[in-house]
């Protein structure tokens, strides 16, 4: 299952020495902060804006346990920007490792998870709420520890919130190897209870929710769609299966809506080169989806390979992403940022954006998020210090 934490072995390698003087890109990149290891090192899953211009998120390790942090940047008047460190995670029962990116509630507060530590050493999901008595005014409460029973452990991924207020995410199922769960978690008189809805082989995918309350992710080989019932139960529906061959293989980032209700994810691997692919599935009636294939990544120096994270739309349907491999050969097939755009015969062009080369970044992995003015914000797990980095591509 390629969850961040288990990519980061693979990707905190040194970086390839760069042959020559890279060429020109048309966009341009800044470095907004990098990682030293004491403050956060490997940030995963992306960025979190809170709507007054400041970031938001997690990094996995690192910080004065080695445990991981929950980090804000803010950017000064001079345009620099500067990070607080909201919470240090100590690896006790508050939680070790956050892997997931944060989610606010309607008063200001911040959700995610952590992979590691907590009661049971399984893992927990924490909420971090702005209070003027702590340390770094923000306190963490743990919501749930999970114990590696029925209640599965060591979450991962993106959560969610349904308009009840109840939250959803992804953990490893301790008692089936190999397979993992959707678990929810609702609350009641400052309590949360949680319970498992489903099980499946997931890879490392995130939930979305459409309008209607239906989650919908991806496993190991498909989509599916989960549906509450009036008895309170989750019933679930396979509405893709991956093939393979041509098609895509090892679903990773999280699917999106777009304005017209259709799907789109990502493939780690599958498609026409088994590099990955970009894909679009399109209700077809009587509750069918069809799917099409938008990219099928081609690696090499001219492209990029092996997409983990989400995609998101700019205002007039272009896609942008990320991918860990592939790219300039001047930055030793790093990761890239990517716009996929539909032309006027119905198909999809892609362009590199940003070739990375490992003191600029290396292997994005989290969903990039675009402001007002076309910039794309995101995290990669390597750098000029190798803790990562928080870029912003500017075209």
């Amino acid at each position: 299952m390629l969850t961040p934490l288990r990519r980061l072995t693979a990707i905190l390698i040194a970086a390839l020495p760069l042959m020559a003087a890279r060429p020109a890109q048309a966009q341009t990149e800044s470095i907004l902060h990098t990682f030293n290891g004491f403050n956060g090192g490997g940030p995963t899953e992306g960025l979190t804006p809170d709507g007054e211009g400041n970031f938001y998120g997690v990094t996995v390790w690192g910080g004065s346990f080695a445990a991981g942090n929950v980090y804000k940047l803010s950017q000064s008047g001079s345009g620099v920007w500067n990070e607080t460190v909201l919470y240090i995670f100590t690896g006790g029962a508050d939680g070790c490792n956050p892997d997931s990116k944060l989610v606010f509630d309607a008063e200001g507060n911040l959700y995610g998870t952590a992979n590691s530590g907590g009661a049971y050493g399984r893992g927990v999901v924490f909420e971090l709420s702005p209070e003027a008595t702590a340390a770094t005014g923000w306190k963490e409460k743990v919501l749930h520890s999970f114990v590696g029973g029925s209640d599965g452990s060591n979450p991962y991924g993106n959560l969610i919130f349904d308009g009840a207020g109840n939250l959803y995410g992804t953990v490893d199922d301790w008692l089936h190897p190999r397979f993992q769960a959707v678990f929810e978690l609702s609350p009641s008189a400052g309590e949360w209870t949680e319970r498992v809805i489903y099980y499946t082989k997931l890879n490392g995918a995130g939930l979305t929710m459409d309008r209607a309350g239906n989650i919908y992710g991806a496993g190991l080989k498909e989509v599916f769609k989960l549906s509450r019932d009036d008895d309170d139960h989750w019933d679930a529906t396979v509405i893709h299966t991956f093939k393979g061959a041509g098609d895509g293989n090892q679903p990773c980032g999280t699917p999106i809506f777009d304005k017209a209700g259709n799907l789109y994810g990502t493939t780690y691997a599958g498609g026409a080169n088994n590099l990955g692919t970009v894909y679009k599935l399109t209700r077809a009636g009587h509750g069918e989806w069809k799917e099409r294939i938008l990219y099928s990544f081609q690696g090499g120096s001219d492209d990029g390979s092996n997409p983990v994270a989400g995609i998101v739309f700019d205002g007039s349907g272009n896609i942008y992403g990320s991918t860990t491999t592939g790219g300039s050969i001047w930055g030793g097939g790093q990761g890239t940022i990517f716009e996929l755009a539909p032309s006027d015969r119905g198909q999809y062009e892609e362009r590199v954006l940003w070739s990375f080369d490992g003191t600029d970044g290396s292997s994005p992995d989290g969903v990039v998020i675009l402001d007002n003015a076309g910039n794309i914000y995101g995290t990669a797990i390597g750098g000029s210090l190798g803790a990562g980095v928080v870029f912003q591509i500017t075209p």
